[in-house]
């Protein structure tokens, strides 16, 4: 290879280099959320693409729990079926906010799946799919890119979504807006693993959930 191939060869992997790591940063952009009060529900605005938090249970309650969870999380998924039984059982007295916190270095198809529960919730199908993929997680856990794709795809279907719509909402500014802002404001409220829970403010483990709701209660 002569010297003005080495040249062209320098500057095309370079280029390369460098728009990839644009790509990988495109999603972990500085947001401003000090005016934010991460205790309360978020409603739709243009930092969150219009998306509001995802919300179960009466609103009107004393007792608020929140989560922040990334669905390819092991612990996240073990917790699932725990915080679904205590919010069926509880679900008049207390209210969850679900906000996505996807570690990506260690969970590669968390994002894509917090994605594909977002795109479901603009045809009102969060919860549907939220529990889906939360059910089926060692199905797409380690699957390849493609084959999450596939998966992803299947659950919107099954659900009953537009596949037409969803297939672009997944991939949509709005989504993107949606998520950076709940990892936003999840580093704010000074989240470090997942899943993060905060009844009322105080951080618990899943176990000590339901004695503190019985405690709230009781008061």
């Amino acid at each position: 290879m002569n010297k003005r191939a080495w040249i062209i060869f320098t500057v095309v992997v370079v280029g390369l280099l460098v728009g990839l790591v644009v790509w990988s940063k495109k999603d972990s952009v500085q947001i401003d959320t000090k005016n934010v009060n991460t205790a309360v529900i978020q409603t739709a605005s243009d930092a969150n693409g219009n998306i509001a938090d995802h919300v179960f249970g009466n609103t009107n309650s004393k007792i608020t729990l929140i989560e922040y969870g990334d669905y390819q999380c092991p612990p996240c998924g073990n917790a699932y079926p725990i915080i679904k039984t205590l919010l069926d059982k509880y679900s008049d007295k207390m209210v969850l906010i679900f906000r996505n916190y996807p570690i990506a270095d260690s969970h590669p198809n968390a994002r894509a799946a917090a994605a594909a529960a977002e795109a479901a919730g603009l045809q009102d199908k969060f919860w549907p799919m939220h529990n889906k993929i939360y059910e089926n997680q060692s199905e797409w856990s380690s699957a390849s890119v493609t084959d999450r794709n596939t998966i992803f795809s299947r659950y919107a279907t099954e659900i009953g979504l537009d596949m037409n719509k969803f297939n672009s909402d997944i991939s949509s500014a709005n989504v993107v807006k949606k998520i950076n802002l709940d990892l936003a404001i999840g580093k704010q409220d000074g989240v470090n693993a997942t899943p993060t829970l905060k009844l009322n403010g105080e951080n618990l483990t899943v176990d000590k959930l339901e004695d503190a709701i019985k405690s709230k209660l009781a008061n």
